[in-house]
Order: structure tokens, then C-alpha cells, then sequence
């Protein structure tokens, strides 16, 4: 037992060399005859503060004083009071005399006067800075004196300290003791070390001694006395030299002033209590006290009152002190976002703050935070990750976003919500450069698969020109076996125009990785198909993606009718590999589709610009012609088809965006992708169906003409009938009623553009039905006569 009472007394070690904390450069004030030096762990290196006091006699008065602090400061634990980790006590012998030390480390610490230098605010931030520290310091005098019912005797700038976080704290034990006002026993000094406190500082009763006076007066009468001391230091920016200098107001705010005032009565007995100085004041009600005690409360929050202070949190940022904002804010936001207690719009707020950090410092103190963020479940938070991604996102190591981000960003691909599918995927233009090959391969070509055929046109463009940049980090197998057939069976044959706008510039922005026979075979043939789109733009980037390939096709001719052939047919500036990485296979399912689905949108609006949604870049790929192409989920596709999206994962061979065709390519992908198989036109197809029909039928039940360039059904239409590879871009048919076919009825030239072509209308007259209506039909005048009869005589 008593060997632990003198470890509490005498410290936690037993020597200077069994200490495990570096001692560095000192401080150059201190409290008393202390020693204020920085200071580092040895374990980790982690910074530390280490106070050391030194005396030649081991009963010296200031060491007992000391070994008296470090005692106080062990046991008493508050948010505002310096935090111990460690004291010891060493003594070195040197000739005739033995110096003793006593150490303590605790957080690292810097004095007040010299962090005040260190900041240099002025004017109003000065002041909020000063009332958000004295609110702090109150707290800690208050819990001294009421909870505790302790007295520290030594309130003045040289007993405070500033953390890391510009926080405010309360040191100097020496001095504490207990108030035992209400012990009527008690006699003689009740600070056994108040010779230490120098008279400036001293109330007029401590002054003189008067003990009975001070045992009568509150606890926190000294306390209270010496706060006002601080208070006239901090300022006037001066050390307090002598009492008569308090009197001086000059320099104390006016909405603080009668506190300070009741603070240095000269009755202890009507001295302000700390703890109403907090309540009454309103010098602590200012903007950065507010936000910094909200934020500290935040548990206590519900949520509408979080979102709306996040949502002003970031202007409020701005006019708070920069270094207190970074220093103090920043970590509680970030703790905040970390632990779950800080709604979604807070990420803003921290992203505003990182941007006013340096690049080692954003890495240090704003990245971690954002990564552990990405395993979050909330949508809203994910979402805010992905919009401010080009914020932080170059900032992010390769292997932190292959084996920590990219897993968690990856679910986007599949999720419900077609925003956040079109935000991962937009994220992946920030990120897939930093993918390794093995995780583009094995998942992110997947996942662009599947969106390369989902039900939002605008995620079909834009994953186009999403392959079509970072095309240059895939590998060369990869390359040859994903680029064509995701442009050219994928994009070029979308029903979307802006979809086969992209597919076209995505072509050109790769032309490099492409030889000239996959140029003349597969590509060429695919693009001068869309020179006769029904959309203008697409047009116009058919043209000029024409001349492109067709000129490096001249210029390898060029260079092999000079002679100098080195056998390489690429167009790039390097071989072209033949295998891939990844075997997606082009199966032969097909999908029955309707017919509006499959035929390219003849309506679309070549002049309509697609604008991303709100606060997220348009996507674009660019093209030596430096033309973009702007597509988004958020533009109104009312009036477009949506194509039925497959629900195989191959990749790109299985389906051709809905286009019946059939592959017997065996390894998986075609070296030259045929045309499409030419299909009859609508009009022409209802022609040939009326020229094979007997010529005997009757025709009385007439078949309605066709209104519509697109029939309901195509897949009706047998394979060896005359197909029209054009059908779906013929000229409109004109209007035409719906009247049964007659003998009477003439079918001119002007009225049919397949008149010349249509077989001979037949010689026979169809009789009327006699028991039936037809729609639309007139019947013959006696047949409603005795309609009329009937129904007038059943109707008696």
C-alpha cells in the first residue's frame, strides 16, 4: 500500500532513462519554474508535451509543490483540463550535490501567449476566438470549484494551454488544494504552496492572509478573481504586473465588461460565479462558439435541425477563422461522418474545408474519413461521395482505390436507382485509371456490359464514351477484343441517336489501336451505314469518322506501295495483340423485341443537347475533330423507345441491342461483323402479303391500310421474302383511311408509291354480309331498313 501511495506521489517511473518519450526543444514560457518541452514517443512518434522541474534539495519547497501538481493532474480528468499520460522522478548525482527532476507528459501543448503570436487574428475573429477559449476555461474553473469543491489559486495566462486543435486548456496544479470552508475546525493556511502565486495575481484577502475571511467567502471567490486576471492579460496583450493595472478597461469588450467587473469584486462574497458567467454573458454568443458547441452536441440533434445547420455549414465556414475552422471543425466533422452522427450534407462541408488544406495535410487528415465513407450503407451519403469525386479523387492512391473504394463502388453498377448507375459510372472516369488489370478485367468490362444495354439511354451513351477514355488503360488484348464490338454492335445499332453519336466519336478517339483490316472490315462497313441515319448529327459524325479511317487507310497504301512495309498493318504505334483477357463469348440469343425497339429513332432532334443532372460535369469524349458528344439520365426521353435490357452477363457478344441476328463465330468474337440482315420495309412487307393472297378472297372484311412506318409485329415477316435493308428510313406512307376494299375502290399511282409494283386488284365482286357488320362499312340501304324493324319490334 505504500509503495503505491509514493507512485502516486512521486510519479509513475522510476528515472529519466526508463522514460518513453523523447525530450525536444523547449517552449520558451512556462508556468512557475517549470520547464515547457516538446516532445515524442518512442513507440510511435506520436508528439507530446513534457514538463520537468528541478531542484538541488530533495525537500525543496518547489519540488514538493511539483510532486503535488502532477498528483492533482493524475486524478482530476476533465475535457478542458491538460490530459496526463506519464510523470517520473529522476535524480542524478553530480559530485557532492544530487539534482532531482520531476517529469510529466501529457498532450501536446503549446503556451497560450505564444499560440495567440502563432495565430495573429484581429478584430471580430479575434474576438470569437477569445470568447470560444475563455468559454472553455470557465468550464474548467467551474467544475473545479463547484463539482469538485477545489480551489486552483493560479488563473492567469501562464496556466493555459492550447491543444493541437486550438483548444484551451487548464494547467498549473501546484497550488490546488481543497476548500474546507465548511469545516468550522479547520485553522491555518488552507493553500499550503499560495506563497508560489505572485501578488499581482493574488485577491486582496489572499493578499493578506486572512483565512477566516476565505473559508467564509464561496469556493469560487479566488477562482473568480484570478479569471478576471485572465481576462485583462488576454486582452491587452500585456502580463499583468502589478493589481492596480485590472482597473484599466480599456481594451475589454463592452459586452463583457460587466462581468469583468463582478469578477474582481472587492467583496468575495458578490464575486460572479463561473458557472453564470457561461449563462449570463453575451460575449459567448457568437457564431463560432455556437457552431463548435452544435457540433460537440451533435448526438443530441435531430435530424432536421443536422441538415439544416450542414447545409449552411459551408458559407458559415467562411467567415469563421481559417486555422480554427481547419483545426478545430475540420476533426469534429470528419469524427462526425466517420461514426454516423453527421447527416449527408455535412460531406460538402467537409470536401469545402479539405480544399483549404494542403495536399499532405488533405491526405492525412480528410482522405481516411472519405475512404471509410465508401463501405457506408446510407444512398444519400454514396451519392454525395460520387458527385464531389473529381474533389478528391486524384488525391486517392492506386491501391487504396483498387482494394478499398472500387469494391464498395462497384454495388452502383447494379443499383436500382438509374442516378447512382450513371454516378458510378461517371466515377469511373476518376478511377478505373487507377484500377489494376486484373480488377478492370474481371469486373469493371462486366459491369460496363451490362450498362452498354440498360433501360436509360443516357447510361448506354455514356458508358460508350466511358470505354472510349480509358481505352488507353486497358491492355492491347483487351483492347482488340472489347473496343469494335462494344462500338460497333453495341453503339453504332442503339436506338438512342446520341448513343450512336457516341459510338462513332468513340471509334475515332481509338483509331489508333485499330489495323487496317479491322478498319476495312469491321469498322468501315458499320459507320458508312449511318451516313443515311435519320438523325442529322449522327449523319454529319458518320461522314467525318468516314474520311478518317478511309485516310489511314491511304496512308498505310501510301506506305506500302513505297516499298516500306515492315508487315505491322496497325495503325497505332504498336503491335496489336490477339489475345484477350477476358473470353466473353458472342452468343446467339436473341431477343424478340418490338419492332420500335429495334429500328433506329427516326424523330430524334440532332440539335437537342443532353445536360447532366444538377451539379454533376456533362460526359464527354473527345475527338481529333474537337467535337463532344453531352448525355444524361436527367434529359426527357418521353418520347424515346426503351429497349429491353438483357439479363445475360457474358458481356458484349450475347446480345446486339436488340437486333435479331444470328453469329457462328466459334472463339467468342467475329473477326468482320456483317451487316445487318436486310429486312423488309413495313409498307413493302403489307404489299407482298396482299399480292400472295388468293385471288378469291373475298375482301368485304377489308384490312385496314397501314398508318404507321413501324408495324407491331416484324417478327412475322418469314425470311425468304424480298428484304428492304433501307425500310426503316423509307419515306412516310401517305395518310390513309380506313375503308373496306371494294370492287369500286381505284388504286392510283398518287395514292400508293407501290402501285407500279402491286398486283392486279381482283375482277370479282364480293356480296355484302348479310347476318354481320363490319367496322367502318356502309352497309346496303335495305339492310338497315330491316336492321331498323327488328330492333324496333324487339324493342316492344
Amino acid at each position: 500500500m505504500l509503495k503505491f501511495l509514493k507512485g502516486v506521489v512521486g510519479g509513475s517511473g522510476t528515472g529519466v532513462k526508463d522514460l518513453p518519450y523523447n525530450i525536444g526543444e523547449p517552449y520558451s514560457s512556462a508556468w512557475g519554474s517549470w520547464v515547457h518541452c516538446r516532445g515524442t514517443s518512442k513507440d510511435d512518434g506520436s508528439p507530446v508535451s513534457i514538463f520537468s522541474l528541478s531542484g538541488n534539495n530533495p525537500q525543496d519547497g518547489h519540488l514538493a509543490a511539483g510532486r503535488n501538481g502532477v498528483k492533482r493532474l493524475r486524478t482530476v480528468r476533465h475535457p478542458n483540463i491538460l490530459s496526463f499520460l506519464h510523470s517520473t522522478e529522476a535524480e542524478v548525482i553530480d559530485g557532492a550535490t544530487t539534482k532531482v527532476t520531476i517529469y510529466i507528459v501529457t498532450e501536446p501543448v503549446m503556451p497560450l501567449s505564444e499560440k495567440i503570436k502563432e495565430l495573429g487574428l484581429e478584430g471580430t475573429q479575434r474576438d470569437e476566438y477569445y470568447a470560444w477559449g475563455l468559454n472553455q476555461i470557465a468550464k474548467a474553473v467551474s467544475f473545479l470549484n463547484n463539482d469538485c469543491k477545489l480551489v486552483h489559486a493560479n488563473v492567469c495566462v501562464a496556466s493555459v494551454v492550447v491543444t493541437q486543435t486550438l483548444d484551451w486548456k487548464l494547467h498549473a496544479f501546484d497550488v490546488l488544494s481543497e476548500f474546507d470552508g465548511n469545516n468550522p475546525t479547520a485553522t491555518g493556511p488552507m493553500l499550503q504552496y499560495e506563497w508560489l502565486v505572485g501578488s499581482q495575481y493574488k485577491s486582496m484577502e489572499l493578499v493578506k492572509s486572512d483565512w477566516a475571511a476565505i473559508r467564509k467567502s464561496p469556493p469560487w471567490a479566488i477562482d473568480s478573481w484570478g479569471l478576471g486576471c485572465l481576462i485583462y492579460e488576454l486582452f491587452s496583450g500585456m502580463k499583468l504586473s502589478k493589481t492596480e493595472e485590472l482597473r484599466n478597461t480599456a481594451s475589454i469588450p463592452k459586452s463583457l465588461l460587466p462581468d469583468y467587473q463582478r469578477l474582481l469584486s472587492s467583496m468575495p462574497s458578490r464575486r460572479l460565479n463561473t458557472s453564470k458567467l457561461l449563462e449570463n454573458s453575451e460575449y459567448f454568443q457568437n457564431k463560432l462558439v455556437d457552431t463548435i458547441h452544435f457540433m460537440e452536441i451533435l448526438n443530441l440533434k435531430d435530424s432536421v435541425e443536422k441538415d439544416t445547420f450542414f447545409r449552411k455549414l459551408p458559407n458559415l465556414a467562411e467567415q469563421l477563422p481559417r486555422q480554427i475552422v481547419l483545426k478545430k471543425l475540420l476533426p469534429l466533422l470528419a469524427s462526425a461522418l466517420e461514426f454516423g452522427s453527421a447527416a449527408a450534407p455535412a460531406l460538402a462541408a467537409l470536401l469545402k474545408m479539405g480544399s483549404w488544406l494542403s495536399t499532405e495535410e488533405f491526405s492525412s487528415k480528410v482522405l481516411p474519413t472519405i475512404v471509410k465513407l465508401f463501405a457506408s450503407n446510407d444512398r444519400a451519403i454514396r451519392v454525395g461521395l460520387l458527385q464531389h469525386i473529381d474533389q478528391y479523387g486524384e488525391s486517392l492512391s492506386a491501391p487504396i482505390v483498387d482494394e478499398q473504394v472500387y469494391p464498395h463502388v462497384a454495388t452502383g453498377f447494379s443499383d436500382t436507382s438509374a442516378f447512382l448507375r450513371e454516378l458510378t459510372l461517371k466515377s469511373m472516369l476518376i478511377l478505373a485509371p487507377k484500377l489494376s488489370q486484373r480488377t478492370i478485367s474481371a469486373s469493371l468490362l462486366k459491369y460496363l456490359s451490362k450498362l452498354q444495354v440498360d433501360e436509360e439511354p443516357a447510361i448506354r451513351t455514356n458508358t460508350t464514351i466511358l470505354l472510349g477514355n480509358i481505352a488507353s488503360h486497358l491492355n492491347e488484348g483487351t483492347r482488340k477484343r472489347v473496343l469494335i464490338n462494344a462500338f460497333t454492335v453495341r453503339a453504332l445499332r442503339d436506338t438512342f441517336s446520341p448513343a450512336r453519336g457516341a459510338g462513332i466519336m468513340a471509334l475515332c478517339a481509338t483509331s489508333s489501336y485499330y489495323d487496317t483490316t479491322e478498319i476495312a472490315t469491321r469498322i468501315l462497313p458499320n459507320v458508312v451505314v449511318l451516313t443515311i441515319d435519320p438523325d442529322s448529327d449522327v449523319r454529319s459524325k458518320a461522314f467525318q469518322a468516314v474520311d478518317q479511317f478511309l485516310l489511314l487507310l491511304k496512308q498505310y497504301y501510301e506506305k506500302t506501295s513505297s516499298g516500306d512495309d515492315t508487315g505491322n498493318t496497325s495503325t497505332g504505334t504498336s503491335d496489336l495483340g490477339n489475345a484477350g483477357l477476358l473470353g466473353w463469348a458472342m452468343s446467339s440469343l436473341t431477343l424478340k423485341g418490338k419492332p420500335s425497339e429495334q429500328a433506329p429513332v427516326a424523330t430524334a432532334n440532332s440539335s437537342t443537347t443532353l445536360t447532366s443532372s444538377a451539379s454533376t460535369p456533362s460526359f464527354v469524349v473527345e475527338t481529333p475533330s474537337n467535337t463532344m458528344v453531352h448525355a444524361s439520365s436527367s434529359t426527357d426521353l418521353s418520347d424515346q423507345p426503351v429497349p429491353v435490357s438483357p439479363t445475360s452477363t457474358d458481356g458484349w457478344g450475347e446480345v446486339e441491342n436488340g437486333i435479331h441476328e444470328e453469329h457462328d463465330d466459334k472463339d467468342g468474337w467475329d473477326d468482320i461483323e456483317p451487316l445487318e440482315e436486310p429486312k423488309p420495309s413495313p409498307v413493302l412487307a403489307n404489299i407482298q402479303a396482299a399480292q400472295k393472297r388468293p385471288v378469291s378472297q373475298p375482301v368485304s372484311q377489308s384490312k385496314p391500310s397501314v398508318t404507321s412506318l413501324r408495324p407491331k409485329s416484324v417478327a412475322k415477316v418469314t425470311k425468304d421474302e424480298d428484304d428492304d435493308l433501307w425500310g426503316s428510313i423509307a419515306a412516310p406512307v401517305p395518310k390513309s383511311t380506313s375503308k373496306p376494299m371494294t370492287v369500286k375502290t381505284a388504286v392510283t399511282a398518287n395514292d400508293d408509291p407501290w402501285a407500279a409494283i402491286a398486283a392486279p386488284l381482283p375482277t370479282t365482286t364480293a356480296k355484302p354480309l348479310s347476318a354481320g357488320r363490319v367496322r367502318g362499312a356502309k352497309p346496303a340501304a335495305p339492310k338497315l331498313g330491316a336492321q331498323r324493324i327488328n330492333r324496333t319490334s324487339s324493342g316492344m
